[in-house]
């Protein structure tokens, strides 16, 4: 089933402010996604996985540029 999931906040967070939208979403995966990523509501784990998208993009992002060309040293 897809619903238009309403949001209706007006905070700061980060960098950057909640505004309302809609958007059309499969309710059974946001859901899942709900309870996969502990969030209490649909608008909360929308934000959790779009965090982690940009997150894992820029994550692979620096692995092709420096990846295997990092020396790391053991402290003590």
């Amino acid at each position: 089933m897809i619903a238009v999931v309403y949001t209706n906040v007006r905070r700061v967070i980060m960098k950057g402010s909640v505004k309302m939208t809609s958007i059309r979403l499969d309710t059974k995966l946001a859901d899942d996604a709900v309870k996969a990523l502990g969030a209490s509501n649909r608008s909360e784990a929308v934000h959790m996985a779009l965090r982690e998208v940009v997150a894992l993009k820029k994550f692979k992002q620096l692995m092709s540029k420096y990846g295997g060309k990092l020396k790391f040293e053991a402290h003590g």
